[in-house]
């Protein structure tokens, strides 16, 4: 397949994605994005988003920080996510960029597209659907849930799977139930599944950190991602 890096711009910052294109796409083709955890886009966001590729996809590695700039310590991944996190009409507008920036791709199609998010990654894909972007799907795999001012959201035209660990100590299961009824309030068509052996980090085999709830499981990673792609196949259906 082919590996393209691509620059483009919010608020004044430089991001760097990096597109993956089926090599020999003669009809346009879904596009998928792919947002990052909290440290960055880094090895982890770009593996997954080379894996869905070579389903048949295109799809973006995106750039919530600007200059792919990756967090090593905690103190680090702290600095860079809370800027967004704090201010969501920023995370919005640069979210929504990245979406721009995918349909950019000539061999996009504008009217098939997703995005899916690990754990800050989820939030931000999650905020793409409250937003009321053009997007057809968001998935959430162990993403942080905690709602965004109201003002800022409007009627979802994004179908929502949410992928979820119940044991997971950065969003508990009330948020989970929370959420159902912030996106019944924004008319979309959601489905929100917990794991009930599942913690942070399920899907991430380098997440190896009990104390702080993030912990890699096999099984439950192999369960979300067949429903994951069960979801797309839904999505990208011929009409």
């Amino acid at each position: 397949m082919q590996e393209r890096a691509i620059d483009y711009e919010h608020g004044g910052a430089r991001l760097c994605g990096i597109a993956f294109v089926p090599e020999g796409a003669h009809a346009k083709l879904p596009g998928i994005l792919v947002a990052h955890d909290w440290r960055g886009r880094h090895d982890f966001a770009i593996d997954q988003a080379r894996k869905l590729a070579s389903f048949g996809f295109v799809t973006f590695a995106l750039d919530m920080y600007g200059d792919a700039k990756v967090g090593a310590e905690l103190s680090e991944c702290v600095a860079l996510m809370q800027p967004l996190a704090q201010d969501r009409a920023l995370l919005m507008g640069r979210i929504q960029a990245a979406l721009a920036a995918l349909k950019a791709v000539p061999e996009v199609d504008v009217a098939r597209t997703a995005a899916i998010g690990f754990c800050f990654g989820g939030k931000c894909v999650l905020d793409l659907a409250r937003s009321g972007a053009e997007v057809s799907g968001v998935v959430s795999l162990h993403g942080l849930l905690d709602p965004p001012p109201k003002e800022l959201c409007k009627p979802a035209r994004a179908r929502v799977l949410v992928l979820h660990g119940f044991r997971d100590p950065m969003a508990p299961p009330e948020q989970l139930v929370a959420l159902g009824h912030e996106l019944t309030a924004l008319g979309a068509d959601f489905q929100l599944l917990a794991y009930g052996r599942a913690a942070h980090a399920f899907a991430n085999p380098a997440a190896n950190q009990p104390e702080r709830g993030a912990v890699y499981d096999e099984l439950t990673r192999d369960r979300a991602y067949r429903l994951m792609h069960d979801f797309f196949l839904e999505l990208f259906a011929p009409s």
